[in-house]
């Protein structure tokens, strides 16, 4: 016999709950024949209230993702060690907020305010209630009832203490509530046949869930990731809830955005317009969970069809833009990740769409066939890679020359990032921090820190344009041009040479003068610098290693910079980073730069390029001579 959570126990007024009870009742549809024992029982509200959950417990005409637990079903595959430590620390009250910071007992009496760090993502992330979602796959595992007695407890106790209000915004930004709208109906779900979902939890929890989906009618942040997760949001109510009088408009409100934002959202190349990779898969989910939903109640029809083929080009991203060990490129706000982190993901992708290539990568070759490209461009995002293949070992380069993306993005047109032999070794500096430490966010948004041109060291904007994608068997040419300042121009050509090295080629066109900057960074670990031949090269102990060194000219400079990487969040080490520099005295004097970036293993490369002809700085034309091991070959590129 369990102690079932009682009005005493939630800690419910009698007032208060009746008064909710009334509020409830004036809110659903009750002349649904779904909802008869309902209605016949509203001479006695306590007896109405059992009828309701009687209702919810039984109902069988709405569908969810998420199964409900019965005594049958025990297992829950995706439950680790890591959900049992989150989810019985939340039983003693100790919440995790934003996880790079370690949890925090919010007190026997829970204030959902608190801040034990001065970065407010902790505590928008603890208003998010993560670790309910811990809690629920755990008692989904064990099937035992303190995790629901406790989320019972908490979830009112939320709802009291956070009424919508000034006093209590940090609840109650669009995002939060977007997510809380996503995440409690799977805790409905998964904790509706407890005992200890009563009926005064049903009345708080369907209360809250209605001002929710009344707060996310009046709040869309449309072209941003918040008006996904505000849609779905309110998506999930409206599905989840179609007793509401107003389900039916919040429903029809929330898919019309979801419509409307894929086609402002997600570029033609497939690439979602922020231009961090994170957010870029947040978002395949926040379009494809609704449209799941949808199809599971036989509202599929209120999409087009084009909306599903758009979520497909959107997996493709991180076929053609990940390294070849499953990382992330860290352009704007993103974070590498652990090696094979997508799998899972290319495994459903695979099955949603029937491919090969993506069972190819789910199961790291074992099944499906190969990409049948090695280089990629995402045209209107300014996203391009290219590769030698598709093991792991194999070497690959990013680049970034886009639109600007808002505020997940940074001033790095131009930047790349490069892999070979299972190793990042030239990654983006990352973003380290959203807030808590403006200072330490404004250093990584620094145009300098980045793999492109500066001009006096200063931030770059987004003009980009691209002149030329020409890949081959052989030699891959990308040229690439970014109106980085008013009176200077950054021209950028990358020759990928028999898929072994890269030739790198920087022009600086206009009239601005000063100090001209190209930036390099490489990863953390030791480095030797020949100053005066303008070369580096990293000094792993072992595996592969890269080696970058300028043309020389006169005036050419090479020095150190201060560098600093961050693969995790609030977390930062110190890496090599250097720059060549040409100071440009005069408006009409335009500038090049030719760099060499080769990965090697055991010897350093002896390649030596040079330029053949005397094009001008602009020019559509660039032939260069290479010498590599005493053999010669000319490569070159037109415009067209």
């Amino acid at each position: 016999m369990f102690d079932a959570c009682s009005r005493v126990q939630v800690g419910i007024q009698e007032s208060v709950y009746q008064d909710s009870r009334e509020l409830l009742l004036s809110r659903l549809y009750l002349n649904s024949k779904r909802l008869k024992k309902v209605k016949e029982s509203l001479d006695i509200p306590g007896k109405a209230m059992d009828e309701l959950l009687n209702y919810y417990k039984g109902r069988e005409s709405v569908s969810h993702p998420v199964k409900r637990i019965t005594n049958s079903i025990r297992s829950e595959n995706s439950v680790d060690e890591s959900d049992f430590k989150i989810a019985n620390d939340a039983l003693e009250h100790v919440f995790v907020g934003q996880r790079a910071y370690p949890p925090h007992f919010c007190g026997d009496d829970i204030n959902w305010n608190t801040r034990p760090v001065a970065d407010m993502e902790w505590v928008w992330q603890l208003n998010r209630m993560y670790f309910w979602n811990a809690m629920g796959k755990v008692y989904a595992k064990t099937g035992d009832e303190k995790y629901v007695k406790e989320w019972c407890l908490q979830v009112v106790d939320w709802i009291e203490k956070n009424p919508n209000d000034a006093e209590h915004n940090y609840a109650w930004r669009s995002i939060e509530a977007g997510i809380r709208g996503y995440s409690w109906t799977t805790l409905f779900y998964r904790f509706i046949q407890s005992p200890h979902f009563t009926p005064e939890v049903l009345v708080s929890f369907l209360n809250s869930c209605y001002d929710h989906a009344e707060f996310l009618m009046t709040r869309y942040r449309s072209g941003s990731n918040w008006g996904l997760m505000e849609a779905e949001g309110l998506a999930f109510i409206a599905f989840t809830f179609p007793e509401f009088k107003n389900a039916v408009k919040w429903r029809t409100e929330a898919i019309r955005r979801l419509n409307n934002e894929i086609n402002l959202q997600v570029y033609p190349d497939g690439h979602q317009r922020e231009l961090a990779i994170g957010y870029h898969l947040g978002c395949i989910n926040w379009f494809y969970r609704t449209y799941e939903l949808a199809m599971l109640n036989n509202r599929a029809g209120a999409f087009p069809e084009s909306y599903f083929e758009k979520i497909e080009l959107m997996c493709e991203v991180p076929m053609k833009l990940c390294f070849p060990d499953g990382t992330n490129v860290q352009f704007g706000d993103a974070w590498a990740g652990q090696p094979g982190q997508h799998s899972d993901n290319f495994l459903t992708w695979a099955e949603w769409f029937e491919r090969d290539d993506f069972l190819y990568l789910a199961t790291d070759g074992e099944s499906g066939t190969a990409p049948n490209q090695t280089a990629f461009a995402l045209k209107e995002s300014g996203l391009y890679s290219m590769r030698s293949g598709w093991d792991k070992n194999a070497t690959c380069l990013v680049l970034k020359c886009g639109p600007d993306g808002g505020g997940h993005c940074q001033p790095d047109n131009g930047t790349f990032s490069l892999y070979s032999g299972g190793r990042t070794l030239m990654p983006d500096a990352g973003s380290y921090i959203y807030s808590g430490d403006p200072e330490g966010r404004n250093w990584f948004r620094q145009t300098k820190v980045h793999q492109t041109l500066t001009l006096n060291d200063e931030n770059s904007g987004y003009k980009p344009d691209l002149l030329l994608w020409q890949p081959g068997n052989d030699l891959d040419v990308l040229v690439v041009e970014n109106k980085a300042y008013e009176n200077l121009t950054h021209r950028r050509a990358v020759l990928f040479v028999e898929k072994k090295y890269f030739i790198i080629i920087d022009e600086a066109i206009g009239t601005g003068t000063g100090n001209v900057d190209i930036h390099f960074q490489l990863a953390p670990g030791k480095v030797v610098h020949e100053n005066e031949k303008y070369y580096v090269y990293s000094e792993f102990s072992s595996g592969t290693n890269v080696f970058v060194q300028a043309q020389e000219q006169v005036g050419l400079q090479l020095s150190e910079e201060e560098g600093w990487v961050s693969y995790e969040y609030t977390k930062k080490e110190l890496r090599p980073t250097f720059r060549y520099r040409l100071i440009k005295e005069k408006k009409d004097e335009a500038l090049r730069f030719v760099t060499l970036v080769a990965p090697f293993e055991r010897e350093i490369p002896k390649i030596k390029v040079e330029l053949v002809g005397n094009s001008k700085v602009g020019s559509d034309k660039i032939q260069f001579k290479i010498n590599e091991n005493g053999t010669e070959k000319l490569i070159a590129y037109e415009l067209k």
